[in-house]
């Protein structure tokens, strides 16, 4: 019997848990290991890389890969072309960004960089290879497969980048990881899907998506500078040792929102498009979604903004506790970055990539104009910034899919206030229950667990349909 949509979303959202969840704690382990190792230098080395990377990343896929997804029944050919597509551009874009090299270096005044980067800009390419890949295992929901290719490749770049920072390798263990993680990945992509490449090029298929993935890619290009603008411009302001202490706490702040974020992006737009015939159904898919999202991403972020002193303190030790703060407000931030996931999926899945891509256009330029208005205050205080500005912006959003799609603000508040405000009050809570233990191995553990208790025995207490549904469908996968 052929699964229902609401099966396949429920099997989606599970595994895209068991792959996040996976994936952020072997993160997690070995990111313990080899902050220990490494000092912030090395980390602000990287990191200052990352602009650079990720928008050479953009550029490659230019948005082809929410375009097949977004197609109805895309074929063989569509696929092919995208992927003869990435390769050309991410050629190209190699070749500027390796001649480009001294520039970047002396912008950061570390002549490092010129090696460092050259070689870290290489996985770009190599990730060229996959994206056609990837785009046909998410649009066919081989979420089981996805979870199994990230977990060899988390396992494989982490285990290289530790034995690396053993070797006293420094900066060059975390820029091999990168290489490494890309290179397993793309491996397992090509194991479990049917389609394959062929050299029967024909580029007709991206002239027919490009109306729509050119929104996407500059939008995508647009995400990529706000969400690691702050590190660019810190790399400049700042000494590198500073800028480490930046980059670790973003590092935990996105391990963390990232498990939500990738689970449910993992299933979105697929599950939104094909519901987007029957408007009043697909708001109410959404709303599911997002009554989901905000009842793991709260707990999950403001728990970590509770036990960030101790957990920094416990893992990477002293030499990280300036990134602490930093990564306090980070979190409260990182709480509401999963509920942009689920707006900016709505928007695409309806086809309307230009509300996407005019939406964060005007919020980098927002955000610039912060940034220039903070640039002479302290690290800590750009930060603020930064984060105050992330929660108020999911208000414009709101504006914009209840224009496009009848969401109603009050049906939102109904839906994430709860969680939100339970969460807060259970982090409070537990603050109070716990602030006179000294031991900071059992504070760690025991606000993990008050913590934990309380929430779900409060939402039991006020019949969250979210919770019984969860239990249920544990229930079920125990019997199968």
């Amino acid at each position: 019997m052929p699964e229902t949509l609401k099966e396949k979303t429920a099997k989606g959202l599970f595994w895209g848990i068991m792959n996040s969840g996976s994936t952020q704690v072997i993160n997690a382990v070995f990111g313990i290991f080899v902050g220990r190792i490494l000092c912030p230098a090395d980390y602000g080395v990287v990191a200052v890389l990352t602009i650079f990377t990720l928008i050479a990343g953009n550029l490659q896929s230019s948005g082809f890969s929410q375009g097949l997804v977004n197609l109805k029944n895309p074929t063989a050919n569509d696929y092919n072309s995208v992927f003869w597509f990435n390769i050309i551009v991410s050629l190209a874009i190699y070749s500027l960004l390796f001649v480009s090299a001294p520039l970047i270096a002396d912008y950061f005044r570390q002549p490092c960089l010129v090696e460092v980067s050259r070689f870290v800009f290489l996985g770009f390419v190599i990730s060229a290879f996959g994206i056609a890949h990837s785009a046909y295992m998410t649009k066919n929901m081989m979420n089981k497969e996805i979870a199994i290719s990230g977990f060899w490749a988390v396992v494989s770049s982490n285990v290289t980048g530790l034995v690396m920072a053993l070797c006293g390798m420094a900066y060059w263990s975390l820029a091999w990881q990168q290489i490494v993680y890309i290179f397993v990945l793309n491996m397992g992509r090509y194991y479990y899907t049917k389609w394959h490449p062929t050299f029967h090029i024909d580029f007709k298929p991206v002239k027919g998506m490009f109306s729509f993935s050119v929104k996407i890619l500059v939008t995508n290009i647009i995400n990529t500078i706000s969400n690691n603008l702050l590190t660019f411009i810190f790399g400049r302001l700042f000494p590198i040792r500073e800028v480490g202490n930046y980059s670790q706490a973003y590092n935990w702040d996105t391990k963390a929102n990232s498990f939500v974020s990738s689970a449910v992006g993992q299933i979105a737009q697929p599950v939104l498009a094909a519901v987007r015939e029957e408007r009043s159904q697909q708001v109410v898919v959404f709303r599911k979604m997002l009554r989901f999202t905000a009842f793991v991403s709260f707990p999950i972020m403001f728990g970590l903004t509770l036990v960030s002193h101790e957990f920094i303190l416990l893992t990477i030790h002293e030499q990280w506790t300036d990134s602490i703060p930093l990564l306090r407000i980070l979190c409260i931030g990182g709480a509401f970055i999963p509920l942009y996931t689920l707006y900016q999926n709505l928007a695409i899945s309806n086809g309307r990539s230009d509300i996407y891509m005019r939406c964060n256009i005007v919020q980098l330029a927002v955000f610039m104009a912060i940034v220039y208005i903070c640039h002479h205050f302290s690290m800590l205080v750009m930060v603020c910034s930064y984060t105050v500005f992330t929660i108020l912006w999911l208000l414009v959003w709101q504006y914009l899919m209840k224009r496009t799609v009848g969401l109603k603000f009050g049906d939102v508040v109904r839906d994430v206030f709860p969680f939100m405000l339970v969460s807060a009050a259970v982090m409070g809570i537990t603050y109070c229950l716990t602030m006179s233990l000294q031991n900071l191995l059992l504070l760690l553990f025991s606000r993990i667990l008050i913590a934990g208790v309380l929430y779900l025995a409060i939402l039991k207490l006020l019949n969250a349909k979210i919770l019984e549904e969860c239990l249920l469908f544990l229930k079920q996968r125990r019997r199968h």
